[in-house]
């Protein structure tokens, strides 16, 4: 990442000034703004990220207090997720960039320069913490990793997200989340079965591996502190994708047992675990337990199935589920996925599938103020996903990420590069 040159050096760790309050409809309370409320107050991160699995995963230390400082190219407009249609937010902003990145400030260096690699270190000398998700050879060349900054700052903690690692043949490799869904195998378990390969509907090993890499970053904050020395911290998406194989994976290693997609999204070993068509669409259903088994067929007065020896256990439910799922079919059949939903929901565990209008609209969500306004110098309404953590019962603060380089003047003393 090579960013635009400051004129001066850092100061080493100014105040953090307010941010304001979200516009949102909360369940209760009056939400704090992360400086007030977050219990990472005082926490300096610098952040060489770009797209979404580091971006995901610094927002939620934002969100919590923590001061994140994205670190950007100035010379190709900043984190590349700024640029991202369909939908823009003037010039070099835009709503994919902003929905991992609220709450945290910007600044442009040249880091192939010396200048702006004084500046770095000024800024890393004050920081507790550097996050990059670059290519797993691209760390150590730009001078990112422990071993280049623990001469400016002893305890500085530095986590790097990286496509398939930093100390192997693939070091050099870029590599995305699609990619890790296949080469894990992961695509080979989702969709129907005799479709083609099928992604997740979201970047979610993007997610996942920010997330894990946040779990360690912290970890080894609380280290730090205590000792005084910082560290690397690494994770791969490749690595996090295979993980996510988990029990499927145990299953095949111990076991030689190769799993397979299964019709209408069934769990692989238990039953009845899937989706049923109502009358006027479908309810994912999950009678994980003996308990629930038994709360369906009593709501749906069929005691015969409950006789049944071919579905006398959650494994044979499951063996038989061709037989199970024809019955529980002309049962969910009958009614509207509000009545089965009203019917059984507090019986067991069950749901509506939801399109993504449904779901963004559904009252539940809104009650639970899981959508929030903030105000945006281009959209003063926009809408956003609210953190899904709360402190003391209440949502998190949330604004949007400064402009490219706005920060400049406030941390580096330079002005903000001309658009």
């Amino acid at each position: 990442m090579d960013q635009a040159k400051p004129s001066v050096t850092a100061p080493k760790v100014p105040d953090v000034p307010e941010r304001p309050a979200p516009e949102t409809p909360r369940a209760s309370g009056t939400a704090a703004t992360p400086e007030a409320l977050g219990p990472l107050r005082g926490i300096r991160v610098l952040a060489l990220e770009q797209f979404a699995s580091a971006p995901y995963g610094s927002m939620f230390l934002a969100a919590l207090g923590a001061e994140v400082i994205k670190v950007e190219n100035a010379l190709t407009g900043g984190d590349a997720a700024r640029h991202a249609g369909p939908y823009t937010l003037g010039t070099a902003d835009s709503e994919y960039f902003q929905g991992w990145n609220l709450n945290k400030r910007s600044v442009t260096l040249d880091l192939t320069s010396a200048e702006g690699r004084r500046a770095l270190e000024d800024l890393v000398a004050g920081a507790h913490a550097v996050l990059d998700n670059l290519r797993g050879d691209v760390p150590a060349k730009l001078g990112l990793d422990y071993a280049s900054l623990s001469a400016v700052n002893p305890a500085i903690v530095c986590l790097h997200i990286s496509a398939y690692g930093r100390d192997n043949e693939r070091a050099a490799r870029p590599g995305y989340d699609y990619l890790m869904q296949a080469e894990a195998g992961l695509m080979s378990l989702t969709g129907e079965p005799g479709g083609p390969p099928a992604r997740f509907g979201t970047s979610t090993i993007d997610y996942m591996s920010g997330m894990t890499g946040i779990v360690g970053l912290l970890a080894c904050l609380i280290r730090a502190r205590e000792t005084g020395r910082g560290c690397d911290v690494d994770v791969s998406l490749f690595d996090v994708a295979l993980h996510q194989l988990n029990y499927v994976a145990t299953w095949y290693l111990n076991e030689g047992h190769v799993s397979s997609r299964t019709e209408r999204s069934a769990h692989f070993s238990v039953g009845p675990v899937q989706t049923y068509p109502t009358s006027d669409g479908w309810v994912y259903v999950m009678c994980m337990t003996d308990k629930f088994w038994g709360a369906l067929v009593e709501a749906l007065e069929r005691p015969d199935l409950r006789s049944d020896p071919r579905f006398a256990t959650p494994e044979l439910r499951h063996r038989n589920r061709q037989a199970l799922g024809a019955c529980l079919d002309a049962e969910f059949a009958k009614r509207s996925t509000a009545h089965w939903l009203s019917a059984l929901g507090e019986l067991l565990p069950i749901a509506p599938v939801h399109d993504l209008r449904q779901a963004l609209e559904s009252p539940f969500v809104a009650r639970t103020g899981m959508v929030a306004t903030v105000r945006h110098p281009s959209r003063p309404d926009f809408k956003v996903l609210a953190n899904p953590i709360r402190l003391d019962g209440e949502r998190l603060a949330q604004a949007v990420c400064s402009p490219l380089g706005a920060d400049n003047e406030r941390l580096l003393g330079a002005p903000r590069p001309k658009p």
